[in-house]
């Protein structure tokens, strides 16, 4: 059991989850997402920090206050993903599970989703599953810290 908390980071728009484009992001909100992952995290014991940010800096700001309060990374970092190198090299530095998440598939989208800055630095990448991705991730850190 860990004692520090899975950090799930947010990017850009996620705020507007529930009404921006539900046919591609569901109806879901970001609190539902919250409320999600806090149960899942909890059957494993473990606390989560969840927040988001419209702001490349405070995602970055993040990751790093993580690299010594979290014991691994749930990213969901939208737009950013595809262009971010500071996300990248923030995320670089982590020695913990690190797992990219996006709701939709972006290999079915336009193909500058096709590219990730992040995935080189994940320990797994989950799209496509909508929000139950971030339950995923949850399982997917478990499995890496040996609690699952």
């Amino acid at each position: 059991m860990s004692e520090l908390p899975v950090y799930v980071l947010n990017g850009p728009n996620l705020n507007t989850l529930g009404t921006r484009r539900p046919e591609v992001y569901g109806r879901a909100t970001l609190a539902d997402v919250e409320a999600n992952v806090r149960a899942r995290a909890q059957t494993y014991g473990l606390d989560v920090v969840f927040e988001q940010s419209n702001w490349e800096g405070q995602i970055v700001e993040w990751i790093q206050q993580a690299r010594t309060e979290a014991c691994a990374i749930v990213i969901n970092p939208a737009a950013l993903t595809h262009y971010s190198v500071a996300i990248h090299d923030a995320l670089e530095m982590c020695e913990m599970p690190i797992v990219e998440v996006h709701i939709s598939n972006v290999h079915r989208r336009e193909s500058f989703r096709h590219t990730s800055f992040v995935s080189p630095q994940a320990t797994a990448v989950i799209a496509g599953a909508g929000i139950l991705g971030y339950e995923l991730g949850v399982d997917v850190v478990a499995q890496h810290l040996g609690l699952r």
